[in-house]
């Protein structure tokens, strides 16, 4: 018997191809793609003198910094993520915080990951080709003090 639709929705796992991006005050903005919303931990090795027949203990250490890499069409008159680096770049303290959510059939936020303090360290347009008919994708890589994920 085929699930009904409560079913799914509780018992299967959201598409990853519906959600919104909100940039600080500039609002939601529109990206092909989001990725790097990573929590990682360095990690200490303690060697102590019974090591050699206990072993080493390892124990987390700091959380390493957040790296988010941003990926949208190039459209005409659209200069925000390149005003966004060219003032960082003149040591305007511009971080922003970044709120990524994953939306539900209904467009309702299901997950929402917090990218606190965000601010450009590159941006690259993707390179030409006469040969493909492929649209103009820029790329901005962020990097954040702090990534948080809240439940909904």
């Amino acid at each position: 018997m085929a699930d009904d639709k409560a079913a799914i929705r509780t018992n299967y796992p959201l598409p990853a191809y519906q959600y919104s991006v909100d940039i600080g005050d500039d609002g939601q903005m529109n990206f092909q793609e989001v990725s790097g919303l990573t929590v990682e931990m360095d990690t200490i090795t303690y060697k102590h003198g019974m090591s050699f027949k206990t072993g080493a203990i390892h124990m987390p250490a700091q959380t390493k910094e957040i790296n988010l890499t941003l990926k949208k069409g190039v459209f005409r008159g659209d200069k925000a993520l390149y005003t966004w680096i060219t003032n960082t770049s003149l040591n305007a303290n511009d971080k922003k915080d970044i709120k990524i959510s994953l939306l539900d059939d209904e467009y309702n936020p299901v997950v929402t990951w917090l990218v606190i303090n965000a601010f450009p360290k590159k941006m690259e347009t993707g390179g030409f080709n006469a040969a493909n008919s492929d649209a103009s994708v820029e790329t901005l890589e962020l990097m954040a003090d702090k990534l948080t994920v809240e439940y909904h």
